[in-house]
């Protein structure tokens, strides 16, 4: 049996803890430290987790530890000043999204990746997801070209209200979890995005930059796609999950899970990241219609996803595949090269608001 990879998880909020708890149960892992800036004082690790090493330092930690591989899961800025250091102490890396805040510093984590030999993993949970990867080549027999509609919306309160304020002063939404979307656009596509236009607003004082976006991405095989993104306090619990993509052939959707809108409309279970990935159904439509009666031909086809996994079983399956990749020396060459096209996209879309103009690719 192949000894465990050691590994360090860097970062202990939701997404930290959500991956170290898959790095404790899954066989071929072994924690060796958990780093935080705050992580000694902290009593709320859940149990399982509580007994590991723990450092407020990046560099102490991984001079204690020695790790095979590094899970980064801090705050977008870091992620590839951490990158960097540990590919040059030849680790692994497993990076949540984005890959980093601008693209020359994207480019050199990938870069460094590919000097060292070493495997990176980017955090685009989608790419494990089932509902999604169904989605996308059933997207993929509509045609050409596409229109592709979706947003994540959420209203933040209780915990999410720091979360998402915490995010916010990093990233604005549409590039923080823009990339997710932009990168279905992309693979449902297999197109190159020659043009992007971006708006953006203010409406929470607390945060330090704008907290909702609105993208738009023309391709050079004449697909268009939108997303939007907007979080804070304020934001309607309506049409808060969006996901559709139409062609010459008909349309297909993600159902939103019914449970998504709970019995108390006073409550919020739009920031239930749940609500995000779990759902109903897919939903097919076909555009043949009897050249007679102009009635369509074929009903629509309702797939059902019941049987999904949770948001933890997803960083599991994660987590999984960085194993692989590790034990089985897999080519990740596409999946870093479209961490950073689709950050570039979500980067021309924030460049866009700057500047009031829509900014060309190509």
């Amino acid at each position: 049996m192949a000894d465990p990879v050691r590994i360090l998880v860097v970062g202990v909020g939701n997404m930290g803890v959500s991956h170290a708890d898959a790095y404790h149960r899954l066989d071929g892992f072994e924690i060796v430290g958990l780093v935080s800036r705050n992580i000694k004082e902290r009593t709320d690790l859940p149990e399982a987790l509580a007994g590991y090493p723990r450092f407020s330092d990046f560099g102490e930690a991984m001079a204690a530890t020695k790790p095979d591989a590094v899970s980064i899961n801090t705050w977008p800025n870091t992620h590839a000043e951490y990158a960097l250091k540990a590919l040059d102490a030849n680790c692994h890396v497993f990076m949540e999204k984005p890959i980093a805040t601008n693209i020359e510093d994207a480019e050199a984590v990938v870069a460094k990746a590919r000097e060292k030999n070493r495997k990176l993993v980017l955090g685009y949970i989608l790419r494990v997801h089932p509902s999604w990867v169904r989605f996308i080549e059933v997207g993929k027999t509509l045609g050409k070209p596409l229109v592709m509609r979706l947003n994540l919306n959420q209203q933040s309160s209780g915990p999410a209200w720091m979360w998402h304020k915490n995010l916010i002063d990093s990233l604005i939404p549409i590039v923080d979890c823009g990339v997710h979307y932009v990168d279905v656009m992309c693979q449902l596509t297999g197109a190159q995005p020659v043009r992007v236009h971006g708006i953006g607003a203010s409406l929470w004082k607390e945060a330090a930059k704008q907290n909702y976006g609105h993208l738009h991405v023309t391709f050079d095989d004449g697909s268009v796609g939108w997303y939007e993104a907007g979080w804070g306090p304020m934001m309607s619990e309506e049409a808060f999950f969006v996901k559709d993509v139409v062609g010459p052939n008909g349309a297909v959707s993600i159902v939103a899970n019914q449970a998504a809108r709970g019995d108390d409309i006073d409550l919020s279970d739009s920031a239930d990241i749940d609500k995000h990935t779990k759902t109903d159904a897919i939903r097919l439509h076909h555009a043949t219609v009897d050249p007679e009666t102009r009635e369509f031909t074929k009903p629509d086809e309702l797939m059902s996803m019941a049987d999904e996994p949770d948001h933890q079983a997803l960083c599991d399956r994660e987590q999984l595949h960085f194993l692989k990749a590790i034990r089985e020396d897999l080519d990740l060459s596409e999946s870093m090269d479209a961490a950073v096209n689709s950050l570039r996209i979500v980067l021309a879309a924030e460049e866009s608001i700057e500047k009031g103009e829509a900014i060309h690719l190509k």
